[in-house]
């Protein structure tokens, strides 16, 4: 792929543009932004600058997904296992772009061109079980247009699993800090703590404080003990959690419960925990005959309580593949729908599970489903501590987002889809008692401000001088459109960019890409006082319960397209 309009050593000028950028307080203000080598400056030489003439277009910093799967072993595998999703849609061959199929598991050339084409240039890979990392890193360095990060899989890994069991935070802080470091991972990501374990012996955990199996913990002393790692290791995101007893009628209480109990683990009044796809976890009801919302109260624990952020994971009328860490509940959908499945014990370190699904308008759990997750985005007031996500693929594919942005934006719109679901999930609804309608500040913020400042990016989600230059650009003009009623140009306003541009350079146009570029995948690099060894025995028990070899699991800097290391300095 060769570099041309703009980047490192080139001028860009954007005129005149509505400018959203909520974490430097700019709400639809009419200004220029320029750039200068990949970064944002305060001015430019104008006769040597590209210049773009925004006039009644709005412009925001690029797209952020915290939380997408698409990339790895489990990705890899649901793309095997559903040929017909490649059939229904794909991507031609140009003078610039590769071919690639997939709808719901694209391929990776597919996937960075259509987040691009969507104004996205940031997106993070939330479930990397470490065993399969160098399968994951092979597959973020495929994934164009977009920078990468990614979490390795840490809540049911033996090792940690053992240390937590011992009592031995510090031991167990040094070892996350070096599988961090080993894996290129992110932040610290645990899926349904100690049920993982439990279901490569046929169980599960039914709650915070049921023992998991061989170790004699609890799910609860598993996520204190992991947040309290993060906060010695200074980690820029906090623990990235899927709860458990997801997808059980009744789990909103495990879900509050899990939130609570970090509360005192929260310093400066900074999050302690991220809950991911929280539709997911905000059921209501002894079994599904009677599941509803849980929406309304876990939206008033996190009103009152500042150590929560939270992410959608909304779904989308639609056929789609679900895919997780957590087996159990895998198995569970696939005995729900009999489709057909995969499921994967990746060795002392986690799980995953596969199912194709289709969400259904005239299924009353689906069209609760659908209601419970707007619920949660209208119903928490502070959009800084909610994000939209699909889970995607699990809830619907990542490019139904400027669907979702436009339900979001229009009553009316939703209020239209309420008409044509089933006619009890409508009764239920919260939906047609709430008035509130995001303004375009408000989606800024939900899908590019908030999900940068969650993740601890500070270059990233604003357009401040010193930010990454990556900015979208939509041919909306909110002088003129109401996008309430005007929700079907939203959408397509966010389908397709006027312009998209990564680190200076203009790599879509009117919904086309027009510059193919690599993105970097970021990593955290965590300094600690005393480094941490990998003893003997740690290479003994590789060669006794691993299928490769130590030496093969480790992920060096330079197997990684184009890398930014993001250096913390740990208190051990």
């Amino acid at each position: 792929m060769s570099f041309g309009e703009g980047g490192i050593g080139m001028a860009l000028l954007i005129r005149n543009g509505i400018v959203y950028d909520p974490l430097n307080g700019v709400d639809g203000e009419v200004m220029d932004i320029a750039v200068e080598d990949g970064r944002i400056v305060e001015k430019v030489d104008e006769r040597k600058a590209k210049v773009i003439d925004a006039s009644g277009m709005i412009v925001m910093p690029g797209g952020v997904d915290i939380h997408c799967h698409i990339a790895g072993a489990e990705v890899n595998a649901g793309r095997l296992l559903r040929p017909e999703d490649h059939r229904r849609d794909y991507e031609s061959k140009t003078v610039l772009t590769r071919s690639g199929v997939g709808h719901s598991v694209p391929s990776t050339f597919t996937t960075g061109y259509r987040y691009a084409r969507m104004g996205y240039t940031t997106i993070c890979n939330p479930s990397m079980p470490p065993l399969e990392s160098r399968h994951t890193h092979e597959e973020l360095n495929d994934t164009p247009m977009v920078d990468k990060v990614t979490f390795p899989l840490l809540g049911d890994w033996w090792f940690v699993l053992e240390y937590i069991q011992k009592g031995a935070i510090e031991e167990c802080a040094s070892h996350v800090a070096w599988m961090i470091r080993s894996t290129k991972g992110y932040a610290i990501k645990i899926v349904n703590p100690g049920g993982v374990e439990a279901w490569g012996f046929g169980r599960n955990v039914r709650d915070l404080d049921d023992p998991v199996p061989n170790f004699g913990i609890t799910p609860r002393e598993i996520v204190r003990s992991l947040c309290t790692v993060n906060r010695v290791l200074h980690l820029p995101h906090t623990i990235h959690v899927h709860t458990n007893r997801l997808g059980q009628p009744g789990n909103y209480v495990t879900t509050i419960e899990t939130m609570r109990c970090v509360e005192d683990l929260s310093t400066g009044g900074k999050p302690s925990i991220h809950v991911t796809h929280c539709l997911f976890s905000a059921f209501k009801g002894s079994g599904w005959h009677d599941m509803r919302s849980g929406a309304e109260e876990i939206a008033k624990y996190v009103n009152h309580h500042s150590h929560v952020t939270l992410d959608l994971g909304q779904i989308v009328f639609t056929d789609t593949t679900t895919m997780t860490a957590d087996g159990p509940w895998q198995y569970t959908l696939y005995e729900i729908s009999g489709n057909k499945w995969i499921n994967h014990d990746v060795e002392t370190e986690t799980g995953s599970g596969i199912v194709p699904f289709r969400y259904r308008r005239k299924s009353y759990v689906h069209a609760v489903m659908w209601s419970i997750g707007l619920e949660l985005a209208l119903l928490i007031d502070d959009p800084w501590r909610v994000y939209l996500t699909t889970d995607h693929p699990n809830g619907a594919p990542f490019t139904t987002y400027p669907r979702i942005i436009s339900w979001l934006m229009s009553g009316r719109v939703r209020e239209r889809i309420l008409k044509r679901v089933n006619k009890r999930a409508r009764a239920k609804s919260l939906l047609p008692s709430i008035d509130r309608e995001y303004t375009l500040r408000e989606i800024a913020i939900v899908t590019r401000a908030g999900q940068a400042k969650a993740l601890g990016l500070e270059f990233k989600g604003h357009l401040g001088v010193g930010a990454d230059a990556d900015i979208s650009i939509y041919n909306i003009d909110p002088r003129r459109v109401d996008p309430s009623r005007s929700y079907r140009e939203v959408r397509r306003a966010f389908e397709k960019a006027a312009y998209t541009i990564k680190g200076g350079q203009v790599v879509v146009k009117d919904g086309e890409v027009v510059k193919p570029v690599w993105g970097r995948t970021l990593w955290v690099d965590v300094g600690l006082k005393s480094p941490a060894e990998v003893t003997a025995d740690m290479k003994k028990r590789f060669r006794d319960y691993w299928t490769v070899e130590f030496e093969n699991y480790i992920i060096p800097r330079d197997y990684l397209r184009g890398s930014l290391a993001l250096r913390t300095e740990a208190e051990v």
